[in-house]
């Protein structure tokens, strides 16, 4: 069963995340038929614009923690110490580009967010060149709490220091409206009405010729792209030593111990404390 779903529908290909049965949490697979998808759609004279959403209940949750948190998964994520940088920086760069590839893309790329997309998730939404989110729909990246880093550095170009400060010191999400109002996204819109919205802006840009299109991307990304990419080598690198951290050690020894669910709920409230590796006691 294709992780990654394509179909051409007129002038849009549709790009589908298609792990329903998990949220369509990242594995090793989803990154690279991802990238394979977009690089369909780009040699694709009859397509003009990509329309990126996520199967089920759900856009993306994230890198999928049964896989690399409760176990190791193949690539081995948390490295026995002391540990490769470069052997962990090749494979989440890896993943990185494919996720850019959405960026890269000469066509327009618009991500529908329903549900939630998260962690590694909200990685891939913020790659796309618009998104459009569901009022009830949640963007946020909590591995900064312990255990991540936003490999993509997509939030400060979307919305500046200041803001994008106030989402990575507290791995908070946010629901739609939210992330609308202080320009994370596009916009967000009731849920009855997120498919047809989704629809006719994709609509409106498939009506213009794929060079028009390609031109005007081009030239928006090139103001933004160099700082881009030398941003996301720190994060991609700062990635693997959150991993490897003390504390992400602990998170990753925890995950094990009583489930990465658990062990999440943990993060997520502020209930643990990751440097003493027991419960949080705010006078310690």
């Amino acid at each position: 069963m294709p992780k990654v779903l394509y179909e051409q529908d007129g002038r849009l290909a549709r790009i589908t995340l298609n792990r329903p049965e998990v949220m369509n949490a990242i594995d090793d697979d989803l990154p690279r038929e991802l990238a394979e998808a977009v690089a369909r759609a780009d040699a694709d004279r009859g397509v003009h614009v990509m329309v990126l959403s996520g199967a089920g209940d759900a856009f993306c949750a994230g890198y999928d923690l049964a896989y690399y948190a409760e176990q190791n998964g193949a690539n081995q994520v948390t490295q026995p110490m002391p540990w490769d940088s470069m052997q962990d920086f090749q494979f989440m760069w890896a993943n990185t580009q494919a996720f850019m590839s959405l960026f890269r893309a000469m066509k327009p790329v618009l991500c529908k967010v329903h549900g939630f997309a998260v962690a590694g998730g909200s990685d891939i939404a913020l790659c796309a060149d618009l998104v459009i989110m569901g009022d009830s729909a949640k963007i946020g990246y909590m591995p900064t709490r312990v255990w991540g880093c936003p490999t993509t550095a997509m939030w400060v170009h979307r919305l500046g220091p200041e803001r994008a400060k106030r989402m990575m010191f507290t791995g908070d999400k946010i629901a739609g409206p939210e992330a609308a109002e202080m320009g994370l996204v596009l916009k967000s819109v009731p849920e009855a009405q997120l498919d047809a919205e989704v629809e006719a802006l994709a609509a409106r840009m498939a009506s213009v010729p794929i060079n028009q299109l390609a031109m005007q991307k081009m030239v928006i990304n090139s103001a933004v792209e160099d700082a881009i990419n030398r941003t996301q080598r720190l994060a991609t690198v700062f990635d693997g030593i959150t991993r490897h951290s003390p504390e992400g050690l602990n998170f990753k020894a925890r995950s094990e111990q009583v489930g990465w669910k658990q062990a999440v709920r943990e993060r997520d409230t502020g209930s643990f404390d990751w440097t003493r590796n027991a419960p949080f006691d705010p006078s310690a």
